[in-house]
């Protein structure tokens, strides 16, 4: 049975907020479909190396306690908690917005994330398939995407992202934290095993899709001693690069995320809470830019150490020469064989994709 947070936080932005005297009736799913008049998000943050990116889906049935999207849903009128696993909001119209906007003559040929919010892949993209839609409009437009996933479901597009990546005109950062499935489930209720995950990993690497593995987020005093397994798997399954995120508790995450952790880690609950103190600077959450991704001190760098040599030792980059750390990169045949659409939409340089910035 999966483990659900119990409570909606309190939303910021609500009047009104209904509490329980017991456990809450259990939340089907419920699916809301949206009218949006566009698809791509452009995103301001130095933390985050891509400008724009598309998500079909608004909350994640895949509930992991610690997405840092959940309080997004809170714009929406609904909880950052189980409203979050439950409600779903689809935008059925996504690549025909998707067109839309890439046939503008305003549009600048780059790289576009899909997902960047919420995941991608999620359960319903098997029934309602708007990423696939998506993907076949980038490789209409001849337009770089990387698609960020922990879903096994991205196996079914192989056929499309096989030749884009041939291309040079698609790669995958496939998000692996844990590597004990047990804990895993506790904290990702509805995902894929960690094992399960490293062989969509192989899949697409045997397809010839570049593939990132993202260590993420990494959870101080819980899953700092999974970073060595997982990347030893990756490199066997033919990932070629590596990119890590601290744990970070924006909002209403944090009741979440401590909540799940009281209930399935009781007897290690306070030391992981105390590890995540120790490299925020005494607080559960750090929202600084330029920290908030890495965090700091001396635990925080020992686990950044610990990560840059076992991924120099397996051979997995996490650097590329002149740019910056956590630098997923297309792979180099994007200089030479992804064309310009039209006249004045430049193709980016190599290195355009950097999503994982600190």
């Amino acid at each position: 049975m999966l483990a659900l947070p119990r409570k909606n936080p309190k939303s910021p932005w609500e009047s009104s907020h209904v509490e329980y005297l017991g456990d809450p009736p259990p939340q089907p799913l419920e699916v809301i479909e949206d009218d949006s008049k566009s698809i791509l998000s452009e995103n301001a943050s130095p933390d985050v190396g891509f400008r724009f990116s598309v998500n079909a889906y608004r909350g994640c049935y895949h509930g992991c306690a610690y997405c840092y999207a959940r309080p997004s849903h809170e714009y929406l009128g609904f909880g950052a908690g189980v409203d979050f696993e439950r409600k779903i909001v689809v935008k059925r119209r996504a690549p025909a917005l998707l067109r839309a906007a890439l046939q503008k003559k305003s549009w600048v040929r780059q790289t576009v994330a899909l997902s960047g919010n919420t995941d991608a892949y999620q359960p319903l993209e098997a029934t309602y398939e708007l990423s696939r839609g998506c993907l076949e409009v980038f490789a209409e437009f001849e337009n770089p995407v990387h698609v960020i996933t922990k879903a096994p479901l991205i196996e079914r597009d192989l056929d499309l992202l096989g030749p884009m990546a041939a291309a040079g005109l698609a790669s995958v950062s496939i998000s692996v934290p844990f590597w004990n499935a047990e804990n895993a489930r506790k904290v990702e209720p509805g995902v894929a095993t960690p094992q399960r995950r490293i062989l969509a990993v192989e899949r697409l690497a045997a397809a010839g899709v570049p593939v990132n593995v993202l260590v993420a987020p990494i959870i101080p005093g819980l899953t700092d001693k999974d970073v060595v397994h997982v990347l030893e798997a990756a490199a066997r399954a033919g990932a070629t690069s590596a990119s890590r995120v601290m744990l970070r508790l924006p909002g209403n995450v944090l009741p979440v995320f401590e909540e799940r952790i009281r209930e399935g880690f009781p007897l290690a609950a306070e030391k992981i809470l105390a590890r995540t103190r120790e490299v925020r600077g005494g607080k559960l959450n750090d929202p600084r830019f330029g920290s908030r991704m890495r965090g700091e001190g001396e635990y925080a760098d020992a686990i950044h150490h610990l990560f840059e040599t076992t991924a120099k030792r397996l051979g997995l980059s996490t650097r590329r020469e002149g740019g910056s750390a956590e630098e997923p990169v297309l792979s180099s045949q994007a200089e030479t064989k992804a064309r310009p659409v039209s006249a004045g939409r430049p193709v980016p340089p190599r290195g355009q994709l950097s999503l994982f910035e600190f």
